[in-house]
């Protein structure tokens, strides 16, 4: 029953948004009450739910989306955007240009949220896509898959660290077999993805406040290594704490310090800060023009806020009715392959919850037990969690929502191009990890 009444709540979601056009914030809130009501939840119950799932969901993404939209829009006005998207397509050439969006969105997304990662290198991405000419999912998908794979599969993202520590899997080689398993499921999702036919027929249009139409002559934007600085310095502060995390104690005098310039909210605050001087102040702009600016790159993204927020109120509805126990009881007992079943129940949960992190750390509890068995490799199970918890990434997912919105596409589209890139991300990952297992 319980798994019914999620299905219809699903499918009544997509009737409200798709069919009859309804604000997809407002359709979450019904849906919501509809599936906690449904499933036996006490009616105040069923409110603290949405806004515990709400408040949880932006007390992190809203500073996230918010300084990352104010970097974005800095970087792409400034002419930061089109400096380096000039130096991509000329050191790899138009032809190659995917390849060096892949590689970019990999480095940004080992040590970067995705989220935060989707919002400093959409601009890029925009700024790319105008100024070669080519389609928007051909150059925006790579990136997208890119930091997808990294985020559900690779430490130190929150699931896969989280995962490996419960397992008690080695972390450096559950980073080495992951990258082993991400890079063709990377080339498959991404660049090879984008030139099918089911991609190249669907036409997406950047958000406009993120980026800048008009191309800039060279003496007005800023120099490239200014440009390279600006935009990437959450990745180098982000990442410079991550690596030195891993070389000093925990009784080291400066560790609270690194971790605190490390955390994603103060390095995002730290670039925003920096870049309103290096791309504004600097180069002769006003502090009322340059806040200007900062505001309207806010005002656009408020629906996508509200949205990712009703998504995750619909999330926490799902997970505080029980729908994850309800469907582990379902599939426990199978002799299936551990590997596989993992990914199994991780997918499950992934498509009913939404979340990847929530699908990730909810199908380790589970499937516990079977890592302890011979022949399970820790890593490798890890790894099949990951690939589970991308896949078929739908309407209760806030990463659907943040593509759909950015790329101005219907939910119809968006379920034929992001849905199938996490999908395919999620099935060459399993492909790998069974692959992968026959050898350690």
């Amino acid at each position: 029953m319980p798994l019914l009444i999620v299905l219809l709540g699903i499918a009544l979601l997509f009737f409200l948004i798709a069919k009859l056009k309804l604000n997809a914030f407002i359709s979450f809130i019904i849906i919501s009450l509809f599936v906690g009501i449904a499933g036996g939840m006490q009616l105040l119950d069923v409110i603290d739910s949405i806004q515990n799932g709400i408040g949880n969901t932006l007390g992190f993404l809203v500073l996230i989306l918010g300084l990352g939209a104010m970097l974005g829009k800095l970087v792409a006005d400034s002419g930061a955007a089109q400096q380096i998207t000039t130096k991509l397509v000329k050191k790899f050439g138009k032809r190659n240009i995917q390849w060096a969006v892949v590689l970019t969105g990999f480095i940004v997304g080992i040590p970067m949220f995705y989220s935060v990662g989707f919002v400093i290198l959409i601009p890029l991405v925009f700024t790319v896509a105008m100024s070669t000419g080519l389609p928007l999912l051909y150059v925006g998908l790579p990136m997208l898959a890119s930091l997808s794979v990294t985020h559900g599969y690779l430490p130190p993202h929150p699931a896969p660290t989280a995962i490996a520590s419960m397992f008690g899997a080695d972390i450096g080689k559950t980073l080495l077999y992951g990258i082993v398993v991400a890079v063709p499921a990377i080339v498959i999702a991404g660049p090879l993805l984008a030139r099918t036919k089911i991609i190249s027929r669907i036409t997406a249009t950047p958000l406009k406040e993120f980026y800048n139409p008009v191309e800039l002559k060279e003496e007005q934007m800023p120099s490239m290594s200014v440009s390279i600085f600006t935009a990437l310095l959450p990745v180098i502060l982000i990442g410079f704490a991550t690596v030195v995390n891993h070389f000093v104690s925990d009784d080291f005098v400066l560790k609270k310090i690194i971790d605190f310039i490390g955390n994603p909210v103060i390095a995002m605050l730290i670039s925003v800060l920096v870049a309103i001087f290096t791309l504004g102040l600097s180069r002769g702009k006003k502090m009322t023009e340059v806040m200007e600016s900062l505001t309207s790159s806010i005002s656009s993204i408020t629906m996508v806020l509200l949205i990712i927020a009703g998504a995750g109120a619909l999330k926490q509805i799902l997970v505080d009715s029980g729908v994850s126990d309800y469907i582990a009881d379902l599939i426990k007992g199978t002799n299936l392959s551990p590997l596989f079943l993992a990914w199994l129940i991780a997918t499950v949960i992934r498509v009913c919850v939404g979340s990847a992190t929530v699908a990730g750390l909810t199908t380790a509890g589970i499937v516990l037990p079977l890592v302890s068995g011979d022949g399970v490799s820790a890593e490798l199970m890890v790894l099949a969690i990951g690939s589970g918890s991308l896949m078929l990434s739908h309407v209760n997912d806030s990463g659907f929502w943040l593509f759909k919105e950015y790329f101005n596409l219907s939910v119809k589209e968006t379920l034929s191009t992001w849905t199938v890139m996490e999908t395919t991300v999620g099935v060459i990952g399993l492909v790998g990890v069974l692959i992968l297992n026959i050898f350690v």
